[in-house]
């Protein structure tokens, strides 16, 4: 299974391609879109369409997952936030393929084992879990990685639930 997890934001928007073949999970690609900061919303939005649209006709993932906006003091930043998911929510629609949304905590919790993990923490875990020489860069692109890796530690526990039963 190929997974493709999207770190959205309308500046940068991250993403990171991991394949699952078993129990092993390698590193397919991660990058990211990078908006005019200055540029208008309707802008940056059609940028990141375009991009990601763009990634998904190359990669050819089985399915999609992306962080839900975490809506903390900045309503204006989680608002912002939101418009990029629907813009991965949109691409994935299009494209037919199954999309998942994980909590900042849910892909804590599954990528270090702790749902409230640093920012540091969770970066160095998708580079030890990837088997990396370094903390991939950007870090939207760690953090879209991570999502990548939630989405397969989810699928894998919900197969132990069912074989269990």
């Amino acid at each position: 299974m190929r997974i493709l997890g999207v770190d959205p934001g309308t500046i940068v928007l991250g993403y990171g391609l991991i394949e699952s073949v078993r129990d092993e999970m390698t590193l397919v690609h991660y990058d990211s879109i990078k908006c005019k900061a200055r540029s208008d919303m309707s802008e940056r939005l059609l940028f990141l369409y375009d991009g990601l649209t763009q990634v998904v006709d190359k990669y050819e993932p089985d399915v999609m997952a992306v962080e839900s906006p975490f809506v903390g003091e900045n309503i204006k930043s989680a608002l912002a936030i939101g418009k990029a998911q629907a813009i991965v929510l949109l691409v994935a629609a299009q494209h037919g393929l199954p999309i998942f949304e994980y909590s900042p905590a849910k892909i804590k919790h599954h990528v270090a084992d702790y749902g409230a993990s640093s920012k540091e923490q969770m970066q160095e875990m998708v580079k030890l879990l990837l088997d990396l020489d370094e903390i991939p860069q950007p870090n939207d692109a760690a953090d879209a990685l991570a999502v990548a890796i939630c989405h397969l530690r989810e699928c894998r526990l919900a197969e132990m639930i069912k074989e269990s039963q």
